[in-house]
């Protein structure tokens, strides 16, 4: 047993690591969409996001779990959107 916890600690640091990446990609993305005038909110992108996940997934996850996963870290990185578009408006 130990032996997978230690692997679930790794890919937990793994999952850490890409998801700082992501949400480095979502706010670049933010500040490309505020330049542009745009809203941060984009429920088409999301969709393709999220069926882009769902059809990748051959499981054990079901494709209703991937997309509340996923669903999870798309809230955070819009939030963190959010957060960065704001410190760029005091600046």
């Amino acid at each position: 047993m130990e032996d997978w916890r230690r692997r679930i600690d790794e890919i937990d640091l793994q999952l850490v690591k890409l998801f700082n990446e992501r949400t480095k990609c979502a706010i670049e993305i933010g500040h490309i969409k505020k330049r542009l005038g745009l809203e941060i909110y984009s429920p088409k992108r999301e969709g393709q996001v999220i069926a882009n996940v769902t059809t990748a997934n051959s499981g054990p996850l079901d494709a209703e779990a991937i997309r509340r996963l996923f669903e999870r870290v798309i809230d955070e990185a819009r939030r963190i959107e959010r957060i960065e578009a704001e410190r760029g408006e005091e600046s």
